[in-house]
């Protein structure tokens, strides 16, 4: 309570604010709780000066947080966008492909069925077999039936397990 009526008698006479403006001190007590007062003053500076360059700081780093998720989000809309594009060309890859194949069943279809079972033996399991899909059915079954009994199976198989695209 005392140094309070101290520090409330020096701020309303102005002693308290100038070291240099000092007179002299009726008490070795007034002197320390003087130098106790300007020692928390200048803490109180040192202290709201560190919290500024810390708010500096903090801003700074968000600023630069700000600008990575920018750079960040313009990358996953590139990203996205090639992504369609690989998509689209994926889709019109696979559907140029069922048209050759669908083109390949037909003109293996016109051929004659021991003709056509030659050609088919020497293909690769799941082009013949994705041929024989595409294909009508009577004229699968005459090639079919025109293979050898083990790549008949092979290709039944196959074709019974087709991974649809």
């Amino acid at each position: 309570m005392l140094s309070l009526a101290v520090v409330f008698f020096f701020f309303q006479h102005g002693q308290a604010a100038e070291p240099d403006a000092r007179e002299s001190y009726s008490s070795v007590e007034e002197r320390r709780i003087e130098n106790s007062i300007l020692q928390e003053r200048a803490n109180i500076r040192k202290e709201r000066e560190e919290i500024s360059l810390r708010e500096k700081e903090l801003k700074t780093l968000e600023e630069s947080v700000d600008k990575k998720l920018a750079e960040m989000d313009n990358k996953l809309e590139e990203l996205k966008q090639q992504q369609k594009k690989i998509e689209a060309l994926l889709a019109e890859k696979t559907a140029e492909e069922k048209t050759r194949v669908q083109d390949l069943a037909s003109i293996y279809e016109k051929m004659s069925p021991v003709k056509a079972a030659l050609s088919l033996s020497g293909l690769e399991q799941q082009l013949a077999a994705d041929l024989l899909a595409s294909m009508k059915v009577k004229a699968a079954a005459k090639i079919l039936d025109e293979l050898s009994k083990q790549k008949a199976t092979e290709l039944s198989t196959t074709f019974s397990t087709l991974q649809i695209e």
